[in-house]
């Protein structure tokens, strides 16, 4: 039994090997085609070896079998965010290519709605896949935030870092950290912010464009966040006041019995 463990471990770990490989690629790619300088270079080597780190951990934490064919998906997606952090890093320096920027976040953008599909489609479903997809999501919704604020503004930046700013919430007020209901809402919104933000990142909209559609991503979000809170809160509260509930009738058991 312990020789399949090591095997299946030792092959998974190649799984996520090969991931950063190809991110490599990718970024030489990207420094042959467009000329990339060293930040767009040491930011897509930092991507690379932090998600084979983080990812290679939490593998081995939870002990799967196989790296199975909807992380294979999302894993190809976090090559792509790896290469438009990349990009964003370099623009720090000089602009990269739109086309380029706009085909690498269009097609993360795309796969977001194909690994889900074949999560269901092949029975493979898991805790760590359903975070691996959220984490990708938000950081490459993190990386678009960053760019579009240098032409609209720090205020962009609200976008990003919301997701962020609710989990370090959630390790103050734990009450955060309860499951929420599924909502098509809260569905709709987070897919809005990707294809917003590339919109006004693209430069192909009008400058009023690109502000009003930033806005509007901005404001749908932190409606999200908003009801999602109001959801939260009201339900601890209701079961606080179960909890106190059914300890004053235990306590008035024990007078009774008393």
């Amino acid at each position: 039994m312990a020789l399949n463990n090591t095997y299946d471990a030792r092959l998974v770990q190649q799984e996520t090997a090969v991931g950063a490989g190809v991110q490599i690629l990718l970024l030489a790619l990207l420094g042959t085609a467009i000329g990339m300088g060293p930040a767009g270079w040491l930011t897509g080597l930092a991507f690379a070896v932090a998600t084979w780190a983080v990812l290679s951990r939490a593998l081995h934490r939870t002990r799967v079998r196989s790296f199975g064919p909807a992380n294979r998906v999302t894993l190809g997606r976090a090559t792509l965010v790896g290469g438009v952090t990349a990009l964003v890093a370099d623009s720090f320096e000089s602009s990269p290519p739109v086309t380029v920027f706009v085909g690498l976040t269009a097609v993360a953008l795309i796969l977001d709605g194909v690994d889900g599909k074949v999560a269901r489609a092949t029975g493979t479903s898991t805790p760590l896949g359903a975070r691996f997809d959220m984490e990708v999501d938000a950081f490459l919704i993190l990386v678009l935030s960053v760019y579009v604020s240098m032409q609209e503004g720090p205020w962009v930046l609200l976008i990003g870092g919301m997701r962020y700013a609710f989990v370090a919430a959630a390790r103050v007020y734990p009450w955060l950290n309860a499951p929420l209901p599924p909502s098509m809402a809260r569905k709709t919104v987070a897919a809005m912010q990707g294809v917003c933000l590339l919109l006004s990142a693209s430069g192909y909209l009008p400058a009023a464009a690109s502000f009003a559609v930033t806005a509007l991503a901005l404001a749908s979000l932190t409606w999200s966040f908003g009801r999602d809170v109001h959801y939260l809160h009201r339900t601890s509260r209701i079961r606080e006041a179960e909890v106190e509930e059914m300890l004053e009738l235990a306590t008035e058991r024990e007078t009774v019995a008393s």
